[in-house]
Order: structure tokens, then C-alpha cells, then sequence
């Protein structure tokens, strides 16, 4: 990622310029450009190193800003609200704060018309603003367990509406009906950066409505059944890029080294959706003649009893079942079956997002009975058994190499000399959002403070206030409020992706030459 920094300020007039500068270099069809996206005060560029020139893109992007021109035309939306009681558990406590009464509070609520400056969190949350300093609310000391969808919050001087049910920090005023996101809608997000918002109070609403995520179509070609589920299995492919501005996160396999390897096993494009089996207990019985190869961690994969060599073809009788025995080394394993999982495409992509929960099979991980299509465009025969090179397995401790920043500017070398120097472990709290990760001794920030929300990246190491890091992965939010202090390179996502609640992880400076001569020797590989 090419982060963009412009003034570190929360202004209206400096986000214009932002998401100008971000639209035209979005418009500019760049060679290796996977997304592009405004932030508060940033612009960041997603793009293939193997494909895309930094330095170019570094001129683009600074040339766009330098030339200016007008953002994309925002809409002045209106949003209904509801305020207090139920719907806005928090309001009289706001008021009290602001030494105001409740009514005076929705007034002041209510009365601006807010800049809707990003969208982050999650798929269509937008970060609206300013609010008026009367009324601004700390975040919770303890974040709900649930929020429920629709709920409009404050948040220091910030204001937002939740899209759907999640855990959440903000002071809660009121609801709306209003659905702010819909996978299936276009454009998916309802506000959008630069729309212009404004709440009107109302006395009562609807009930949110239900957002259907489909599920894979009737006329797809059933050739597996899944028995049992194991502890986490989803539909994945290669992720949706071009979406971020959206909050959506760009998702996909973990390991895209063992998605390709498993893919090109069996003929598959190297794209094609595949299942993502994660720790143990998967088991899958072939309703029809299938192609398949295994990928990955080696969970012990085995077809009626028989052990399965990694990374080669192997037929699958109808009848037969392919089952995951123990897990032996890695923490994820990937299934490519021939002609690719058959499941509806949601913004481009296969791949389960469980967070928003849409995508793969309903936006879910896979239950006991759930029945898998291939697609059609598999090859007519079977490809020839054939193995391919060995690639990055999990081991018990890994050593990720990492690039400084993006916010050096949050730390001094202290900081970065604690991160190489330390071994830590991945905690239970880990999931593929991200990995939290412990030592005995925590990262220091050198400034305080709550910094101004940024764009994030996979690999990205966050260092949250109490100094313990988390590692950011494929369904980290597009946007996060902690520093990154460094950033492992492309080339050791697919080893950071198979370890597991328990292993250590140690890191490594490395160059940026070293990075990119990384990458392109493991795709070759």
C-alpha cells in the first residue's frame, strides 16, 4: 500500500481534497492498481508490486493532488431518527454531560448538515461530522457487546450510524430504519464519502428491514455434501478489490500462495473459489465424480482413510469422503475442487465476509448438510497427477519479515528495536480479522492520544495504547484508529496466515528490494 498523507487534520475541505485526489487516480487506470481510497486526510493506494511502479503511482497521486479539481458530486441525504428510550439508551447521559435538556440535545443533534468524510468499521458505516462541541461524547469505557443495527452514535465530535448488529463504543442517541448497507443494492453503501447528511427527528419507525444474503443457486452442479463443518470452514477465492471506499474488506483465502497451489493442481483458474478448512474436524463426502487437490496446512487430509499428498490431483469416487484427521503442522488447509465452489458472486467476489455476512454460502461459515456446487467450466477430464513445489507451511515459530510504517511518525526507534527483539505469541483472540499477540514486554508509542482514523493493510501491526500488537489480516477494517508500526511483506502473508492461537511469531526488518525480490521468487515458485 502507498499511503498519501495530507494535512493530519479533521477538515472538510482537506477530506475534498482527499477523495478528489482519490477519484482521479482511481479514473487514471493505472498499471497494477487494485484500489484506491480516501481517508479523513489520506490517500491510499492498494496496487501489485510485481505489476505496478510505486514510483509511478507516487507521481500520480501527487500529481492528482497538485492539480486539484472537483470531488465527485455528493447527494444530500436525510436520515430518520428516533431518539431516546430504547432506541437511544445513552441520550439522557449525553445530555446531562452537555448540561443540556434531552429535547435541546436532539435539536443540536439534528440541526447540522454533516460531511460524510469515509467509510470504515464496516461495510457502509460512515464517519460523519462536525459535531457541535457541545455536545461530543467520549467513547464507553467498556464497548457493548451488541449494538443493535440502525442505532446512531457520538463519538467525540464524530457521529455515525451502525449498518448492522456488532459490538460497539459509542454513545448511543437514537435509530433509524434506514438500511445503510446492501450487498446486493447499488450502490451497495447508502452514503457515500462526500454526501451531505442531515437526521430528522421523527416518533416512530419500521422495523429494520432484513437483508437476504443469497444462497448458491438451485441450478448449480451438486458434487459434495458437507458432513461436518469443523471448527471454521468458508468459501474463499482471491478476495474483492476495488470496494474499500465502501468499508468493505478485501477478504479472501488467508494463504493465496496454497489457494493458487490447490487451483492450479487441478487445472483451475488461480482465482477460483475454494474452501478455506481452518484447524480440524472438516469431513466432506463426493456426491459425484470429482477432481480435488489439498493445499495449505497439513491437517492430516485424508480421501476414504487413505492419506492425500499435498499439492497434486487426486479423483474422488462418488461415495468417497475426504476428511481432516489431525492437525500436524499450519492452521489453515485449502480444498480446490475442479471448475471451482459454485457460489453467487456479491461485489465481485465468492469469498465469505462473516462479518457483514454475505458472500460464500449466505455470508456464513458451512453447516452439517450444506450441499457444494462446482462450476461448469471445469476441465472435461482430469488433468495428470502432478506435484508441485513445496511452499511456506506453519511452524511452531515463525519469523515475518517487515517493512517500517506507515505512521513512523507515532514511534521512535526504541519501539521498532522491541518488535525485532521480542518473541510473541498468538493469542486465543485471534481470528481472520486479525491476530493479537502478546509479550512480556509492550511496544511504547511515543505520542498519546487517539490518533485520526487511517487506511489499514493486511500485515499491518497496530499497536493499540496498551502496547500488545495485533497483526492485521485479510477481513481487517478497511480503516483503524491505532498507529501501524510496521508492515510484514506480501511474501510472508501466506506463513503469518497458517499460525494459530499458541505459536510464536518473531520479526525482521527488512528492505524494500528484499521485499519485492521476495515475492517475485514465490511467484515463480
Amino acid at each position: 500500500m502507498l499511503l498519501f498523507e495530507l494535512e493530519p487534520v479533521v477538515d472538510a475541505a482537506v477530506n475534498a481534497r482527499a477523495v478528489a485526489t482519490a477519484a482521479a487516480v482511481r479514473a487514471s487506470g493505472l498499471p497494477g492498481v487494485r484500489d484506491v481510497r480516501a481517508t479523513y486526510r489520506s490517500v491510499a493506494v492498494d496496487y501489485d508490486p510485481l505489476i505496478g511502479d510505486r514510483d509511478s503511482i507516487a507521481r500520480a497521486v501527487a500529481s492528482a493532488y497538485t492539480v486539484g479539481g472537483a470531488p465527485p458530486a455528493g447527494r444530500d441525504v436525510e436520515i430518520p431518527v428516533v431518539y431516546g428510550g430504547v432506541d437511544g439508551p445513552d441520550l439522557a447521559e449525553v445530555a446531562d454531560r452537555s448540561g443540556l435538556s434531552a429535547a435541546a440535545l436532539v435539536a443540536s443533534h439534528s440541526a447540522p448538515t454533516y460531511h460524510a468524510f469515509m467509510l470504515g468499521f464496516m461495510p457502509g458505516f460512515a464517519y460523519l461530522g462536525p459535531v457541535e462541541a457541545a455536545i461530543t461524547a467520549p467513547r464507553r469505557a467498556t464497548p457493548r457487546l451488541r449494538v443493535v443495527a440502525g442505532s446512531v452514535g457520538i463519538a467525540g465530535r464524530q457521529t455515525g450510524i451502525y449498518p448492522r448488529d456488532c459490538p460497539g463504543g459509542w454513545a448511543i442517541v437514537g435509530r433509524t430504519d434506514t438500511v445503510l448497507f446492501d450487498p446486493l443494492r447499488e450502490p451497495a453503501a447508502y452514503v457515500q464519502p462526500g454526501d451531505r447528511v442531515r437526521f430528522v427527528a421523527v416518533d416512530r419507525l419500521g422495523p429494520m428491514p432484513a437483508i437476504a444474503a443469497p444462497l448458491p443457486p438451485a441450478d448449480g452442479v451438486p458434487s459434495a455434501t458437507v458432513i461436518r463443518p469443523g471448527l471454521l470452514t468458508t468459501v474463499q477465492d482471491a478476495g474483492r478489490w476495488g470496494r474499500q471506499a465502501l468499508g468493505v474488506p478485501v477478504g479472501g483465502c488467508l494463504d493465496a500462495c496454497a489457494r493458487r497451489t490447490a487451483n492450479e493442481a487441478i487445472g483451475n483458474d488461480a482465482a477460483a473459489a475454494v474452501l478455506e478448512v481452518t484447524l480440524a474436524g472438516f469431513e466432506l463426502r463426493f456426491d459425484r465424480p470429482c477432481t480435488a487437490a489439498v493445499s495449505g496446512a497439513d491437517l492430516g487430509a485424508e480421501l476414504d482413510g487413505v492419506a492425500l499428498v499435498a499439492d497434486r490431483a487426486v479423483q474422488c469416487p462418488a461415495g468417497a469422503s475426504l476428511r481432516f484427521a489431525e492437525r500436524r503442522r499450519g492452521a489453515r488447509a485449502y480444498v480446490a475442487l475442479a471448475g471451482g465452489v459454485d457460489v453467487p458472486p456479491v461485489l465481485g467476489s465468492r469469498s465469505t465476509e462473516l462479518g457483514a455476512r454475505f458472500g460464500g454460502f449466505g455470508g456464513r461459515a458451512l453447516r452439517a448438510g450444506d450441499r457444494l456446487a462446482v462450476g461448469r467450466s471445469g476441465p472435461a477430464t482430469p488433468p495428470p497427477s502432478r506435484a508441485l513445489p513445496p511452499v511456506a507451511r506453519g511452524v511452531p515459530v515463525a519469523r515475518l519479515r517487515v517493512l517500517p510504517g506507515p505512521h513512523d511518525d507515532w514511534f521512535d526507534g526504541d519501539a521498532l528495536a522491541g518488535l525485532v527483539g521480542s518473541q510473541f505469541t498468538v493469542t486465543p483472540q485471534s481470528n481472520r480479522v486479525g491476530y493479537r499477540l502478546a509479550a512480556e514486554a509492550p511496544l511504547a508509542r511515543r505520542q498519546a492520544g487517539e490518533m485520526i482514523s487511517d487506511a489499514t493493510v493486511a500485515g499491518g501491526i497496530q499497536v493499540p495504547p496498551d502496547g500488545q500488537p495485533i497483526l492485521l489480516m485479510a477481513d481487517r477494517q478497511v480503516t483503524g484508529g491505532y498507529p501501524i508500526l510496521a508492515t510484514v511483506i506480501t511474501a510472508d502473508l501466506p506463513l503469518a496466515a497458517q499460525l494459530a492461537p499458541g505459536d510464536g511469531v518473531a520479526f525482521e526488518v527488512c528492505t524494500r528490494a528484499a521485499a519485492l525480490a521476495a515475492l517475485r521468487e514465490l511467484d515463480a515458485r
